[in-house]
């Protein structure tokens, strides 16, 4: 039985988890506004692709997920309009019937201003509730913050993508252009082999598909210091990378050969041969020492073959990031431009974190004992492991402080319009 202190001590611990969980709901929902602020309606409806949603769908289905899963059935909480559960479910074949997601770009209405008025109306109630919630129901509440900034960097690719259609080549946001000096050649950092433990080890939150914690065998091995740069790419390209069967798994050459595949996603010839890039800050010159991004897992395995090396394991990676501190690496702190950086100078293994998302050689398989969590929440992720590869790191549009070194994002291996790179890997 607890004494009065011991109770006065609990309810004071969970003010303070209250207050702190609140402050961190409203910067994530007012980082997503700031997000939107230099598109106009237009730029907001628009979808470049069926694997892309709209800015406007992006701000209204996280608000959907919070009112849907934490707020609809609670007594006296009243929709902000009913009507709008139907636009903008995503995948939760638990909540019904839906928009098809390929026509997410004929939602004309609403409109953005009303897009934003049902989130204040939303961030209004649940602000309201919070320190009525249950344990479980504030846990929904931290996965609707970490759901969002899913959505915030989705969101800045998708703009990217939509972007890069318009002839008039937009800039989302103005950004330094960076001539720096080149790397130098990787160094290989030795990796020993044995038994170790991978997962999320229930220290903070994590999605459900980072667990349970699990032992693995590894075999002895290398990772490369750095991701591959951009002047790195460029020779494979010069040596025939893009047209060299003998590099390429064979649904990767059909891909090549089915879409004229010859550089990474958003990059051009100008007339005089050299090569340029889209980036959210325009059109510009590919910059050499930056790392080489929006390649796909295809692409990735192309190159390790080609520089005599393959792509790291998942676990191989995540052994050699646990203990490093994810806050150094080159996040999405705010809005404004959004690029992949040279590598830092320091020794050892660099940029494990941030920069850009690192295609791993693993598919996207559950860990022995996972099981999704109960209703419709648990159509989060375990539905989605077949076919998809794993990428670790988090990138340059990855909101700070979301990435860890379990985190497990996934994608289909033709997939290249997120800020995708590469690490290489050797056996030993």
């Amino acid at each position: 039985m607890q004494t009065a202190a011991q109770t006065r001590d609990a309810s004071q611990a969970r003010d303070d988890r209250v207050t702190a969980l609140a402050r961190r709901f409203l910067a994530t929902r007012q980082l997503s506004l700031r997000l939107v602020d230099p598109l106009s309606d237009a730029d907001a409806t628009v979808q470049s692709m069926a694997d892309a949603s709209p800015a406007k769908w992006h701000l209204a289905h996280v608000t959907w997920f919070l009112e849907t899963f934490i707020l609809r059935d609670r007594a006296g909480y009243q929709p902000f309009d009913a009507r709008f559960a139907f636009l903008f479910n995503s995948y939760y074949e638990a909540e019904g019937a839906r928009h098809p997601r390929p026509m997410r770009g004929m939602l004309t209405r609403p409109s953005l201003d009303e897009v934003r008025g049902w989130r204040a109306h939303v961030d209004s109630a649940l602000l309201q509730a919070l320190s009525d919630l249950d344990e479980a129901q504030l846990g929904l509440v931290e996965l609707g913050i970490q759901h969002e900034q899913q959505h915030q960097e989705l969101l800045l690719t998708d703009i990217l993508h939509l972007f890069s259609l318009n002839p008039l080549r937009p800039a989302y946001a103005l950004g330094e252009r960076r001539l720096n000096s080149m790397p130098g050649p990787i160094e290989w950092i030795e990796r020993p082999g044995g038994i170790t433990c991978v997962g999320h080890d229930g220290d903070g939150f994590a999605f459900d598909c980072e667990g349970p914690a699990h032992d693995v065998l590894l075999h002895p091995h290398a990772l490369a210091d750095r991701p591959i740069t951009n002047a790195e790419w460029i020779g494979f390209i010069a040596d025939g990378g893009y047209s060299r069967p003998e590099l390429w798994l064979s649904d990767g050459w059909a891909w090549v050969n089915a879409n004229g595949i010859e550089a990474p996603l958003y990059w051009t010839r100008e007339d005089d041969g050299a090569w340029a890039r889209f980036g959210l800050d325009g059109h510009g010159p590919v910059e050499p020492a930056a790392a080489v991004t929006h390649v796909s897992y295809y692409e990735a395995d192309a190159y390790a073959r080609w520089a005599g090396a393959r792509l790291p394991t998942e676990d191989e990676w995540e052994a050699a990031a646990r203990g490093m501190d994810p806050a150094q690496g080159h996040f999405l702190d705010d809005a404004g431009a959004v690029k992949p950086r040279q590598p830092t100078a320091a020794s050892g293994l660099r940029q494990m974190f941030g920069n850009v998302w690192e295609w791993t050689g693993s598919a996207y398989l559950a860990y022995p004992g996972f099981a999704p969590a109960e209703g419709a929440v648990g159509e989060y992720n375990g539905k989605f492991m077949c076919g998809q590869f794993v990428l670790k790191g988090g990138s340059c549009a990855t909101p700070r402080g979301h990435a860890r070194a379990s985190y497990r994002n996934f994608f289909y291996p033709h997939q290249r319009w997120q800020f995708t790179g590469v690490r290489l890997a050797r056996s030993l």
